[in-house]
């Protein structure tokens, strides 16, 4: 099985306000092996956090090809409200991120293992670097 790790970040200044996400998928070695982000107009944190996870989920698509059954991907972010809601720990109460939630459902589907975990933000820097530079894009 392959395994992805997906680190995930988004952000808005003013929440709401100019928005960005971004993630960064490594290999099981931990080498990078995509980057992506996202300038997404005025949106709320919680939203960029959501769009974030997409991007990292779609990109796992790609560099997975068509092998997603025999794919492994963990999710690493530093929202513990994301991370909970989609752990079935919380409920998905906002129309929106109830929206979200159901296309990171469908992306995760295919794929033979996933995972959600909550880190610290100092471990998650590099995917909150590409939201902020999508941020600055936007701006």
């Amino acid at each position: 099985m392959t395994t992805y790790t997906i680190h995930a970040d988004g952000g808005a200044r003013g929440n709401p306000g100019p928005a960005g996400s971004g993630a960064v998928v490594r290999d099981e070695l931990g080498n990078i092996v995509a980057a992506v982000s996202e300038y997404l107009g005025v949106r709320t944190n919680n939203y960029a956090e959501y769009e974030a996870v997409i991007l990292g989920l779609q990109k796992v698509h790609e560099l997975a090809q068509g092998k997603l059954a025999d794919t492994a991907v963990m999710v690493k972010m530093d929202s513990e409200l994301v991370v909970k809601q989609m752990n079935g720990i919380y409920k998905i109460k906002h129309p929106d991120m109830q929206t979200q939630a159901a296309r990171v459902k469908e992306l995760a589907a295919p794929f033979g293992l996933i995972s959600f975990a909550h880190v610290p933000r100092a471990q998650n820097s590099d995917a909150d670097a590409l939201a902020n530079q999508a941020m600055d894009r936007g701006e």
